[in-house]
Parts: structure tokens; sequence; C-alpha cells
């Protein structure tokens, strides 16, 4: 799909849900589940970071992390984004999408120049999950025109299917739409 195509219909479900959430930070975090090298599972909270065209977002994350590798080895991967006060749970389903070198650093400059000097700051501490240095220095900013680390790296995740699952109302309810559907609505048992 391009920019052009019109968007799916989960799409006007899921912005209503997230505007229902009003301005909590909460609201804009979705769990990534992916599959580590050694095959066991692994799941993490992530910023939605904005649409990439009508089925595909952007998350971002430290390249010195296990994500990257992890994404390597599977690309494929599972998000959950659970809107408490719309009572919604919207599973999305797809894998990381392959940039070109000049797409992904225009991108990435985009991402980085879209973020507060305190969101820039995770990128200047120590790596993650290594042992942790008192010592250390963790800035709390990194100011506009700083350059941007090799290890800010962009997650764009191309959807393949979504499920709705609301969890209101008896029985709830639960839909699911595929990419290789069209995007057809399928009503099914919560």
């Amino acid at each position: 799909m391009t920019t052009t195509d019109p968007l799916p219909p989960w799409r006007a479900l899921l912005r209503g849900a997230r505007e229902r959430e009003g301005r909590a930070p909460q609201a804009r975090w979705l769990q990534l589940a992916t599959v580590a090298v050694d095959g066991t599972p692994r799941v993490r909270t992530l910023v939605f970071r904005g649409w990439a065209g009508p089925t595909a977002l952007d998350l971002l994350t430290d390249g010195r992390s296990a994500k990257p590798a992890e994404l390597t080895h599977q690309p494929a991967v599972e998000l959950c984004w659970l809107l408490p006060r719309a009572r919604s749970q919207f599973r999305l389903r797809g894998s990381l999408q392959t940039l070109s070198l000049e797409q992904e650093r225009r991108e990435r400059e985009r991402h980085w120049q879209m973020l507060s000097p305190g969101g820039r700051a995770l990128w200047g501490w120590p790596p993650p999950g290594e042992p942790f240095d008192p010592e250390a220095d963790f800035p709390e900013q990194l100011p506009d025109g700083s350059a941007i680390p090799d290890h800010f790296q962009l997650l764009r995740i191309a959807l393949s299917q979504v499920e709705l699952l609301e969890l209101m109302g008896h029985p709830h309810r639960r839909r699911c739409w595929r990419e290789s559907t069209g995007w057809a609505e399928e009503l099914l048992n919560p």
C-alpha cells in the first residue's frame, strides 16, 4: 500500500480508542513480541511513533539491545496495544519492513528531530542490559543539534493482520482483519 491508499477499517477504530485514552502517556505504549535467537519468546514495551502509511507503523529502539538481532533472525512480530479506558485490546501482526539506505537515513533523521531533548537522552545512556555502573553517565537531555547515534534505530512494522478485542458487554466482541482478504472484517468468538 502507498500513503494514498485508503485507510483500512480498523484504523478508525484504533484512532477512536486512542482518543478515549486522552493525553495519557500510556496510550502510546504497546508491547512488542519477538522470538529470540535461541527460540524463546521476548516481550517489551515500546512507544508508538506514528504511522508510515495506512498499514505500517514506526517504533524506535536502541540498536545495542537484543531486538535488532532477534528481528534479523525472525522479522515476524506481534504487537499488543491495550487501551484500558476504551476497554480495547488491539493485536497487530506483521513483520519488520526493510527500507532503502536513503529512506532509512531520512526517516531516522525525521524521528530524531521529533524527539524532545529528554526523549533523545535515552540514546546517550550506556548500552541496555549491561551491568549497571553507578559512575556511568546517564544524561537527562541531548539538545537540539546533537548527532544521531549509530544505535538509534527505526523499526518500521508492516502489518498483515489486526484483531480487536473489545472488553465490554457480554459477551466481549472480537473482530479480525487480514491484508490477504483486503482487510474484510471477520467476527470471532472472544
